[in-house]
């Protein structure tokens, strides 16, 4: 890193990427007035835009992540002691969820599993889907484990992956991410409202529309 070089040049170059030689051309003495008065604010905006970025890659992040308890079982803390499907079982948001995993028969699965990513649809995602729809698709085993297997991708998803992102899932069709920050969306129409969540042996990616594998 040339932090000489950049002091030189602070002032031209105001991005939320060159964070660390922003903060250290400002504590640098010899820089001349301007040079520094024009490298503060350029500075500031780059902490904030880099702690965003850093929030992003190693902490739960979202509107939704509001709505997880702040200690006990479901919270994000507990969260991680617990294997997959038990911990959603701990978290009231996703509790149509965990019926569906039970109604499929897939606890056993998703808890043994190793290193995945779950896409988990809120209670609010399922009541987007008609409820006579929903009923039959809750009493269809094999249709409710092809959409619940569709949620799963064998590997754990960092956001950075989740930017511009397809993923064979379990059910053996692909899925396709976008996005960037703390922003993103699964299929072009489900969004991310809390992620990068860890469990146990997994990765929560809380998302607000039910996804549907393609037929």
């Amino acid at each position: 890193m040339n932090t000489l070089h950049f002091r030189r040049t602070a002032v031209a170059v105001a991005t939320a990427a060159v964070l660390p030689l922003a903060l250290t051309a400002c504590s640098s003495g010899d820089s001349s007035k301007d040079s520094a008065a024009g490298s503060t604010p350029s500075a500031a905006a780059s902490t904030s835009a880099s702690a965003d970025d850093s929030m992003t890659t190693d902490k739960p992040f979202g509107p939704g992540c509001a709505s997880v308890p702040a200690d006990g079982a479901g919270s994000f803390d507990g969260m991680a002691k617990d294997p997959v499907a038990t911990a959603a079982s701990n978290n009231p948001e996703l509790s149509t969820l965990v019926t569906a995993v039970k109604q499929a028969g897939l606890v056993d699965t998703l808890n043994n599993a190793e290193n995945i990513t779950v896409f988990a649809p809120t209670n609010d995602a399922f009541a987007k889907i008609p409820k006579a729809d929903l009923d039959a698709l809750l009493a269809d085993k094999a249709e409710l484990t092809k959409v619940l297997t569709y949620h799963v991708v064998g590997e754990k998803l960092t956001p950075k992956q989740l930017e511009k992102g397809s993923f064979d899932t379990l059910e053996k069709s692909k899925l396709t991410t976008a996005g960037s920050g703390t922003e993103y969306t699964v299929n072009d129409s489900s969004k991310v409202v809390c992620g990068n969540v860890p469990t146990a042996n997994a990765t929560v990616y809380i998302v607000d529309s039910v996804l549907m594998p393609p037929k």
